[in-house]
C-alpha cells in the first residue's frame, strides 16, 4: 500500500481545534489529504491548508463551509465530525437548556454536516464520512449510582450519552441512503480520551479501564485514518469501539 493511501483526497475535520480533532488532522495529512479545517473559532492550520470558524448547529454556515472546502481544493472526499461538547450531571437535575444545547451540537452538527457533504460526494461516486460516537452511547453511562451517587455529578452525562447514541443511529441510517453511490459511512466511539475535558474523570472510573490507562487521541485518530482510507471500502455502517476493552459488542 502507498505510503500516502489518501493522496489526492480531500477532507473535512469538524472540531479540528481540539484533542481528537487535531489529531485526526495530523494524521490525514501523513496519509497525503489536503484538508480544510473547521470549528467554532477558526482553528490554527498547517501551510495549504484552509481554516474556517464554524458554527455547526447552523445549516447556513455548514453549506458555506462545504462550499468553500469544494471551492479551495475543487472536490470534497472525506467528513469527519468530530465537532461537539461535553455534559456532565445526573438526568433528575439536567436543565432542559442544557439538553438543548448538547443535542443540537452533537447530534443535530453531525447530521447538517453530513446532509451539506453529501452532495459534493455523490458528485464524484466517491466518500468517505466518520463521525465521532462514544461508548456512553452504548454502555448507558460509565458513572455507577448504586455504588456511589457522587460519580453521577462528574461522570453523569445523559445529555452526551443520548446525543451520540443518536449519532451511532444517524451512521446506520445514512450509511444504508448512499452505500449504492461510492460513499461510505462509519463512526468511531472513543471510551475515556485524555485530554483537558477529562481531567475530573473519577480515579476509581479509571481504574475499571481493561488496559490500566485512558486512551490517546492519537489512537482514535488512528481508528480514523483507517475509516477514511483506501483499506475500508467494504466497510459502512460501523461503529468502532476505541476504548481499552471498556465496552464490547
Amino acid at each position: 500500500m502507498s505510503a500516502q493511501p489518501l493522496a489526492g483526497r480531500v477532507a473535512l475535520v469538524t472540531g479540528a481545534a481540539g484533542g481528537i480533532g487535531r489529531a485526526t488532522a495530523a494524521a490525514l495529512a501523513e496519509a497525503g489529504a489536503a484538508l480544510a479545517l473547521a470549528d467554532v473559532k477558526e482553528p490554527a492550520a498547517p501551510p495549504g491548508a484552509l481554516a474556517m470558524a464554524v458554527d455547526v448547529t447552523r445549516r447556513d454556515e455548514v453549506l458555506a463551509m462545504v462550499a468553500r472546502s469544494v471551492e479551495c481544493f475543487g472536490r470534497l472526499d472525506i467528513l469527519v465530525n468530530v465537532a461537539g461538547v461535553v455534559s456532565t450531571g445526573p438526568a433528575a437535575t439536567l436543565a432542559e437548556a442544557e439538553w438543548d444545547r448538547v443535542l443540537d451540537i452533537n447530534l443535530k452538527g453531525t447530521f447538517l454536516c453530513c446532509q451539506a457533504a453529501i452532495p459534493a460526494m455523490r458528485a464524484n461516486r466517491y466518500g468517505r464520512i466518520v463521525n465521532i460516537g462514544s461508548i456512553v452511547g452504548k454502555n448507558g453511562g460509565n458513572a455507577r449510582a448504586w455504588l456511589d451517587k457522587a460519580e453521577l455529578d462528574r461522570a453523569g452525562n445523559v445529555a452526551y450519552g443520548v446525543s451520540k447514541a443518536g449519532v451511532h443511529a444517524l451512521t446506520f441510517f445514512l450509511a444504508r441512503e448512499v452505500a449504492s453511490e461510492g460513499i461510505t459511512v462509519n463512526a468511531v466511539a472513543p471510551g475515556p480520551i485524555a485530554s483537558d475535558m477529562t481531567t475530573n474523570f473519577p480515579a476509581a472510573l479509571r481504574a475499571l479501564i481493561p488496559v490500566g490507562r485512558m486512551g490517546r487521541a492519537e489512537e482514535v485518530a488512528g481508528a480514523i485514518a483507517f475509516l477514511a482510507g483506501p483499506s475500508a471500502g467494504f466497510i459502512t455502517g460501523e461503529v468502532l469501539d476505541v476504548n481499552g476493552g471498556m465496552w464490547a459488542d
